[in-house]
């Protein structure tokens, strides 16, 4: 059960293909590791055992018949609990929808079922995607498995901690401001933010639909490269679904970044709360890439606070615009965390939010247009300010007290990965984050990979 549990998703698929192991076989196999792993570390909401063992008997009988449907075609998943799955419960971590039960897939899943994945179940999510660790929550919170006494970042939780612990080896998470990539950051595991537009948002219960981000989350870049291939496509049934497309990004994964210029931001790097140990790990992660044949250059963007006030406005008065009913009407239902969050829309004004979405135009411009004067392929930061805070002591309002370093990829809606570059001096997982031009996914994601092929040493299975 512990190799299955280890092994990356391209490494099942090789396994499936030649008939090494069985869907069937490999998901029991995981289901046994979730029955013995989940009561201690909660990443799963709804468990879809029963369906989960019919989809693998048809992937082996595509198998059997050499109709598989691609790479993923048997592999398990799971989905992040704000994403629609017909006849399944879709809680979005809130008690008002604990009996939620849509009758209509997520494109998103609608995807990957094409695909030939096989639905595990759906993982825990702070509550409608901006909640936290409030002790009234309606489902516990998932627990971050390098130390159960320190957070696991927010919203797509369970899907870092279910990877973490090889009780999956795909899931999809969200991320608005950063919730696909800060649990990545803190269980150590992968994840990219899209570039926006890319994959449809159409089921996913929206949080801030000018900067949500549906995206792949896996152990390795490279697994994310074959999630990304999966889902991403134009939705002619959701407005914000991008007619520009991109090339499969599984293809153009390799092990060097010869030709590549980085950008170093170094005001981010420098910037308020930020470790000097997530500084020194950025800078270890660059002589990486200078290794590995890219080119470092050293730039610096507009202040990391403009970034974080503009996603912040915009964020919450969208929210609050989407939940405003529902909480005059039931607000005694949401947790004590999430509706003075999301209440703070009530405070933003017209012309707030109006100035928001100026400065975000502004903002995009200025970053795109440095990128393209300095002639650089990419960016890179810190992944996290620093390690992990305890449960007990996360801000209710931690993105008004320091600046948000993953807000300026939802901002101008580039392309996002969080990369796992070694441990802290607490022994917690430490990141950077690589951002590119729009649309530019498969670039991110090739330089990602080829960074965890010259660091093997900072992949870590929490048995």
């Amino acid at each position: 059960m512990t190799a299955l549990a280890r092994a990356s998703v391209a490494e099942l698929s090789s396994f499936l293909v030649d008939r090494k192991v069985s869907s069937v076989e490999l998901t029991e196999a995981l289901i046994r590791r979730i029955e013995a792993k989940n009561a201690e570390y909660r990443a799963f909401l709804t468990c879809t055992f029963d369906l989960a063992l019919e989809q693998a008997r048809e992937a082996d009988d595509r198998t059997a018949r050499n109709i598989r449907r691609g790479p993923l075609d048997g592999v398990p998943v799971a989905l992040k609990d704000a994403y629609d799955t017909r006849n399944i419960r879709t809680t979005v971590g809130s008690g008002l929808f604990k009996d939620r039960v849509p009758t209509a897939d997520s494109a998103v899943w609608e995807r990957l079922r094409r695909a030939g994945a096989v639905l595990l179940g759906k993982l825990e999510c702070t509550e409608f995607c901006l909640g936290g660790p409030s002790p009234d929550t309606a489902f516990p919170i998932s627990l971050n498995p390098h130390d159960t006494s320190r957070y696991t970042g927010g919203s797509s939780s369970g899907a870092g901690v279910a990877l973490a612990t090889g009780m999956v080896p795909a899931a999809i998470g969200s991320d608005t401001g950063g919730s696909i990539r800060i649990p990545a950051a803190f269980c150590g595991v992968a994840g990219i933010k899209p570039t926006y537009g890319l994959v449809s948002l159409r089921g996913l219960f929206p949080l801030s639909g000018s900067l949500d981000h549906a995206g792949p989350m896996a152990r390795s870049s490279q697994d994310c490269a074959l999630l990304l291939d999966a889902i991403m496509g134009h939705d002619p049934l959701h407005p914000s679904s991008s007619r520009r497309q991109i090339p499969p990004t599984s293809p153009d994964i390799s092990d060097n970044c010869r030709g590549l210029v980085i950008g170093h931001v170094t005001n981010f790097s420098e910037a308020e709360g930020v470790s000097e140990e997530s500084r020194a790990a950025c800078r270890r992660a660059l002589d990486v890439f200078r290794d590995l044949g890219a080119e470092i250059r050293e730039v610096r963007l507009p202040s990391l606070w403009d970034y974080t006030v503009a996603n912040t406005t915009i964020m919450t008065s969208e929210a609050f615009a989407i939940h405003h009913a529902r909480f005059r009407e039931k607000l005694g239902e949401v947790s004590h965390l999430t509706r003075h969050r999301i209440a703070l829309g009530a405070f933003i004004s017209a012309a707030d939010y109006l100035r928001a979405q100026k400065a975000r135009r502004v903002l995009t411009q200025t970053t795109f247009d440095l990128m393209t004067e300095h002639r650089l392929d990419l960016l890179c930061y810190p992944g996290m300010l620093g390690d992990p805070p305890h449960i007990d002591q996360v801000p209710p309002y931690y993105y008004l007290d320091t600046p948000l370093i993953t807000a300026p990829a939802n901002l101008t809606g580039a392309p996002a990965a969080s990369v796992r570059a070694g441990f802290s001096a607490s022994d917690m997982p430490m990141s950077f984050q690589l951002t590119g031009h729009m649309f530019a996914d498969g670039k991110v994601l090739a330089a990602a990979h080829a960074y965890e092929r010259a660091t093997p040493e900072f992949s870590r299975l929490v048995e």
